[in-house]
């Protein structure tokens, strides 16, 4: 089955955990609501006490939800919003996913706006590494099913036949000094990653994976670039070079 890329706007992820964000808040006070009269029987500070701790809570959430959207916006945003934004974000997409299928948004689509957001986010702050700093990390899928040159352990061990893109990957990434590493997955790409020890990741997967491997690896800085799949999920996939290509030299010292 052939899948055709839609590629959403960021705003569907910030409607859904603007969404998400009121119902937290909501729930948040009825749970507070709920427990008042208990607390209030041992003593007479402790609702006061527990109403406080759940406000800041959320406050901080908020002022997290509040600092993607100023960043989004163009505005200048403090450092001090990025670790509350990711908590947010973190704390709050499993139930951005879930409304998104309320409304019979698919999933996919709500991670695919998520990594626009993370990519937006992330090129506002204009990081600028040395290549050998710099990591590419893509899954094995990249590589063509048949072939029998096992790549993961040393991507030198690909004879460029052209039959897929990884000889590609090898020549734009020695071109710019950058290091390249082919995974068969999420435990050995964050086994890669403590190995290399990069400063910036430019990541290519699907939405499932970047999606969780983008929170995995907070605060190190990763650029999202979703794979095609002509011949469906983790088979023969295929990546835009150019996209590829910008990402690197937009990372990269000059």
């Amino acid at each position: 089955m052939i899948e055709v890329m839609v590629r959403p706007k960021k705003r569907l992820f910030i409607a859904l955990i603007l969404v998400s964000l009121s119902l937290a808040a909501l729930s948040t006070y009825g749970l507070w609501m709920v427990s008042f009269p208990g607390l209030a029987n041992i003593s007479a500070y402790l609702p006061f006490i527990l109403g406080g701790l759940l406000a800041a809570v959320i406050l901080v959430i908020a002022f997290g939800v509040i600092g993607i959207i100023f960043a989004i916006l163009g505005f200048p945003t403090l450092g001090v919003f990025q670790g509350p934004a990711w908590s947010a974000v973190n704390l709050l997409f499993p139930m951005a996913i879930c409304l998104g299928k309320l409304f019979d948004v698919d999933k996919e689509r709500v991670e695919r706006s998520f990594i626009e957001v993370s990519n937006h986010l992330i090129r506002q702050k204009n990081i600028k590494v040395s290549p050998d700093k710099l990591l590419v990390l893509t899954p094995h899928c990249i590589q063509q099913e048949s072939c029998p040159y096992k790549i993961t352990r040393d991507v030198a061990n690909c004879h460029k036949c052209g039959n897929c893109q990884v000889g590609e990957l090898i020549t734009i990434t020695n071109t710019y000094g950058v290091k390249l590493a082919i995974v068969t997955g999420g435990t050995l790409a964050r086994k890669v990653i403590k190995t290399y020890r990069p400063q910036a990741v430019l990541a290519i997967a699907c939405e499932r994976d970047l999606t969780s491997g983008i929170q995995d690896v907070f605060p190190l800085p990763v650029i999202g670039v979703l794979n095609d799949r002509p011949y469906g999920p983790c088979c023969n996939t295929r990546v835009d070079m150019q996209c590829v290509e910008k990402a690197i030299r937009d990372f990269i010292k000059a």
